[in-house]
């Protein structure tokens, strides 16, 4: 295990690693931001939201608030664990989550005229993260994390463009931006999975285990990936989108068979996290359905989004930041096993019940908010302490 750098540690605890202020942004505002789109989407309420149409908003804030906000809790830990330097922390990092914070703000409450000041505070922390993961990444001359610093440069530009679409400057610049963000978090996701969630599994069971991963298929699905991202941009929801989709449906079905074990499913901080992972494999089912059976494009996102994505990043957070405290994550509190139950339920009803039920659309979408802002409030609040303290061991972080 690489050294970290020793350096004594100032200021409060929950600015000494990037995982506490982050993870506490990201659970608190999932839960918020869920709430206004409840409201919203019910004709409750009417917000300026930055003259964005309250769609474009809701995709942009999941993707660009709450998503980007679990991968820098996320990556600014694990690159310093990576690459044995410090990240940024204490001042630096409370400008960088402010930064984030403000555009989450001015986007939310902030007319039509607030847009340029929102997009500015949002690229300011996009370029801002993207330099503190890659100067540290480049003095450790670690190679490896490359392909992780280029999807975050390519987040931010998909930002750009979102910002570029919203005001009028670029046509489709809202439609692309937001879609490849979806397909970037995706990748990242996918990316992250492949290294740690065997790694996970095979120490987190009990007993003894080795996982099945296979190099072709870790090239192919990227490969077919990329193709089905660029796909979708060019001729959404086409046949060679569906093609692409039953391709991507076959390998990591394959894939996460292999990683399969019957001892998962004791551990919550496990199932969470291969749940969401076949969360983003029935997505590719239900987008080649969109073609085959016309069936509801919004299904396969809200399985990739509310499914994959919700799910993978709770578990995330749940268990780094057990972790990263000095607590024991065979042991979480108990609390963790209802709250991923949540957001698992959240899903399906999100996703399932439409396909059942499709008379009833408007209930299961706003029984699948209740459900999700229920879940995220209960986790902020629970891990509220966890990440503000300092760690239980004494140790730095």
């Amino acid at each position: 295990m690489l050294q970290i750098e020793d350096k004594e540690t100032r200021g409060p605890a929950w600015l000494r690693l990037g995982f506490r202020p982050f993870f506490l942004g990201a659970s608190s505002f999932a839960a918020l931001v869920m709430l206004v789109w409840l409201l919203v989407f019910g004709h409750y309420l009417s917000l300026p939201l930055s003259g964005l149409t309250a769609i474009a908003w809701h995709g942009h804030e999941m993707l660009f608030g709450y998503s980007m906000a679990v991968i820098a809790g996320f990556l600014l830990t694990a690159v310093r664990n990576w690459t044995g330097i410090n990240t940024v922390r204490g001042t630096p990092l409370l400008l960088l989550f402010l930064a984030w914070l403000a555009a989450r703000l001015l986007l939310t409450f902030g007319g039509g005229a607030t847009l340029w000041y929102a997009a500015a505070f949002d690229l300011l922390f996009n370029t801002g993260f993207l330099v503190a993961i890659s100067i540290p990444v480049i003095r450790a001359k670690n190679r490896a994390q490359i392909a992780i610093l280029l999807k975050i440069l390519l987040l931010a530009l998909a930002n750009l463009t979102f910002y570029l679409g919203a005001a009028g400057v670029l046509e489709s610049g809202v439609f692309i931006g937001l879609y490849s963000a979806l397909y970037l978090v995706l990748a990242l996701i996918l990316m992250l999975s492949r290294r740690v969630l065997p790694f996970f599994i095979e120490r987190g069971v009990g007993y003894a285990v080795q996982l099945t991963n296979r190099k072709w298929l870790d090239i192919s699905s990227i490969v077919l990936f990329l193709g089905l991202w660029v796909a979708d941009i060019l001729r959404p929801n086409g046949l060679l989108v569906s093609l692409l989709a039953l391709a991507l449906l076959a390998l990591h079905t394959l894939r996460i068979i292999g990683w399969h074990t019957p001892g998962i499913w004791k551990r919550p901080l496990l199932w969470s996290l291969y749940l969401g992972y076949a969360a983003i494999i029935a997505g590719f089912a239900l987008k080649a359905a969109v073609y085959f059976l016309d069936i509801s494009p919004y299904l396969a996102l809200h399985a990739f989004a509310a499914g994959g994505i919700g799910m993978i990043t709770s578990g995330m957070m749940a268990r780094i930041a057990l972790g990263h405290t000095g607590r024991d994550i065979s042991q979480p509190p108990s609390v963790v096993k209802p709250v991923l139950s949540l957001v698992l339920v959240a899903a399906l009803v999100r996703v399932a019940a439409p396909l059942v039920d499709v008379g009833d659309y408007r209930l299961w979408v706003m029984l699948s908010q209740v459900l999700w802002i229920l879940a995220f409030a209960w986790l902020t609040v629970s891990y509220f302490p966890i990440l503000t303290r300092p760690r239980v061991d004494g140790q730095d972080g």
